[in-house]
């Protein structure tokens, strides 16, 4: 290789390297920039928490105040009013359990697991969820290690109620997250992540790589973490916009989401189902006419219509009728001539863009008519499947 040449090469090498160097600070700035409002929830209640049960009630070391406090506002994002509750009831078992088996067979290291062992098993038994267990076998561990410090039970207890509700307290007036920030945010990821794979689908249908379609599954398959965490921001937003008489304004714009949060992750199951459907068709060797590729990236550009409509708060107008066209665009691929596997993408093309119909708020009864219309089949029984479909005369 020429010095020249050398030289291009690690330009290339030294450009790659500081593009990613700086994508990493932005991903690191965008991550801080995200937990920063917990993290001053987290920091003020924690104060506040200590402060109203050390100096204005007189504890001398209410250490569980500000635990507590801290655990509703920074483990309890989405159910914090029910979490909450179970924060309480768990320390009131862990401490309950840990004071009585250290009365009757003291302290060391077999007492601390006979304490923890029973607290989760009482925690278990009513029910309690995770928190719940977590808080009953973390408060028996601390009675049982700091039973010199720690005063009555009674009072333990009431720690942890008095942080509790600082935690409420600060989430819902003093310094209430904006649950749209926080629900678009987790929103943006999924939805790009199903644009983008759906995309992917259509280029490997269009020019026969089984190979990239199967990377495309793989991404859709673990995009399933991005929707999970949205439908888990979506309900947070419901949960802290109802209590937090500030974000009230919200609701409107929110309710986009909330409500389309459930039918999006329809849709991203219907499209992996679509997604091993043509992976067996092009393993099959079956013809896919172009308008199927077609259809699949309609289907990715109305998800991406989706994501820019929902941020600007605006009527989803557009994504609607570009979900139409690629319902439109598949039901082509019965005059075209299709396989079993092909028709079994088509059938996933129109349930996927039911699923986004359903999402931008059309009805349920309205959105399969819609679809039915679009592709050619309104007004015709739902067996007439051979020949040419009947055109809608409107």
């Amino acid at each position: 290789m020429t010095d020249a040449g050398s030289q291009r090469g690690l330009a290339a090498v030294l450009a790659e390297l500081r593009g990613r160097s700086r994508s990493g600070i932005r991903a690191g700035y965008a991550r801080v920039r995200g937990g920063f409002g917990l993290a001053l929830q987290a920091g003020a209640g924690a104060g506040i928490a200590w402060y109203i049960a050390h100096d204005l009630i007189g504890r001398p070391s209410p250490f569980f105040a500000p635990i507590a406090a801290v655990i509703t506002l920074a483990s309890s994002v989405g159910q914090r009013a029910r979490r909450t509750i179970e924060l309480v009831v768990g320390v009131a078992i862990g401490i309950g359990i840990g004071d009585a088996i250290i009365l009757l067979i003291g302290t060391g290291p077999w007492q601390i697991g006979v304490v923890v062992l029973l607290a989760i098993l009482v925690a278990a038994a009513v029910g309690g969820g995770t928190p719940l267990v977590v808080q009953s076998a973390s408060s028996a561990v601390l009675v049982a290690t700091l039973t010199s410090a720690t005063g009555l039970p009674w009072t333990r207890f009431f720690d942890a109620l008095v942080g509790g509700a600082v935690g409420l307290v600060v989430m819902t007036l003093l310094l209430p997250l904006n649950p749209l920030t926080v629900v678009r945010r987790s929103a943006d990821p999924a939805l790009q992540a199903m644009a983008e794979g759906l995309r992917a689908v259509a280029r490997g249908m269009q020019h026969a790589d089984a190979d990239e379609v199967r990377a495309a599954l793989a991404d859709l398959r673990a995009a399933e973490n991005n929707f999970a965490a949205f439908a888990h921001a979506a309900t947070a937003a419901s949960e802290n916009v109802a209590f937090a008489p500030a974000r009230w304004r919200s609701r409107g714009m929110l309710s986009q989401y909330v409500e389309g949060a459930p039918h999006l992750t329809y849709a991203l199951r219907n499209v992996r189902v679509l997604t091993r459907r043509v992976i067996t068709a092009m393993d099959d060797e079956e013809r896919i006419p172009p308008c199927l590729p077609a259809s699949v990236a309609l289907l990715g550009d109305a998800v991406d219509l989706l994501r820019h409509e929902w941020a600007r708060g605006a009527e989803p107008e557009a994504t609607r009728e570009r979900a139409l066209r690629a319902a439109a665009r598949a039901g082509e691929a019965y005059d075209d001539g299709v396989g079993f596997s092909g028709g079994v993408v088509v059938a996933q093309v129109r349930t996927t863009v039911t699923d986004l119909l359903r999402a931008t708020g059309i009805e349920y009864a309205e959105a399969p008519r819609l679809v039915r219309r679009a592709v050619g089949w309104h007004g015709r029984g739902r067996t007439a499947r051979r020949g040419r479909p009947a055109r809608d005369a409107s």
